[in-house]
């Protein structure tokens, strides 16, 4: 680690940096945003679907969630909004997939969702969903390079100002 003669925080990122990042967050709240309308207008079509709950239900529970997700990027930017986002899509992506290749079958109150036809709304949720994906992943990785030079350009200086470790 190394000390600056400063004591002032690091310079915040350049405009165009942060019009890039303003960018990735509308992008990957814009994905969740259409995988909760995808999944909200065909939950009523899933509701016959069912074990113990059905696979409508599921869609509205998967509705919301997205909903929520693409809430939190916009309004809260913070990495914990980031990862919830990041897992989100990387979970909903993996089991369309899965349902959509594998016959899985019923697997404890969950119904079997195999479902090998691809309609338009299903490729629109899978397009969604990667975009989520490959957005939120900058969105974690600006984080970390963010903090690693928070923690290595200042605040090693004791007795300097307000902005000593």
């Amino acid at each position: 680690m190394t000390a600056t003669s400063s004591n002032q925080p690091p310079a915040a990122h350049s405009p165009a940096y942060r019009a890039v990042q303003v960018g990735a967050r509308v992008l990957s709240a814009g994905g969740l945003a259409v995988n909760a309308y995808v999944h909200a207008t065909l939950s009523g079509g899933y509701d016959r679907v069912s074990a113990d709950i059905s696979q409508g239900d599921l869609f509205r529970i998967e509705a919301g969630l997205s909903a929520l997700g693409a809430l939190l990027v916009l309004v809260w930017w913070r990495a914990v909004s980031d990862a919830f986002a990041w897992l989100l899509s990387a979970a909903a992506l993996a089991l369309l997939l899965v349902y959509a290749f594998v016959d899985v079958g019923e697997l404890g109150p969950f119904p079997g969702m195999y479902e090998p036809e691809w309609f338009d709304d299903k490729r629109l949720a899978v397009v969604a969903l990667a975009c989520t994906l490959v957005m939120s992943t900058f969105l974690l990785v600006s984080h970390t390079r963010r903090s690693r030079r928070l923690g290595t350009d200042v605040w090693l200086e004791t007795g300097r100002g307000k902005w000593r470790r």
